[in-house]
């Protein structure tokens, strides 16, 4: 058999030709196609910090203390919480 690109002589079997690397036949399966980044992640992204000046804000006038802290940690998880529960529900769609 003769490669199709650089007319080599090849083997009848041979997947591709040992001269220009030219597959002897067409895929029988194409490969599936990468999605591209979604707009979920930047989406959530922005719900973050959108949430996190909003409470530093509202901290900020609430004058701090001891209690303010756990309300900023609170704060923070939940923010984490949503973020990751976004880019799950973005990767799944």
């Amino acid at each position: 058999m003769q490669c199709r690109n650089c007319g080599a002589e090849i083997a009848e079997k041979a997947l591709i030709c040992y001269r220009c690397g030219t597959a002897t036949a067409e895929a029988k399966y194409k490969p599936a196609e990468q999605r591209r980044g979604t707009r979920g992640g930047v989406i959530a992204t922005v719900l973050a910090i959108a949430i996190v000046v909003v409470a530093g804000l509202l901290l900020a006038r609430s004058g701090g203390g001891p209690e303010s802290s756990r309300i900023v940690t609170g704060v923070v998880v939940a923010v984490a919480v949503l973020v990751v529960a976004l880019r799950a529900y973005a990767r799944r769609n």
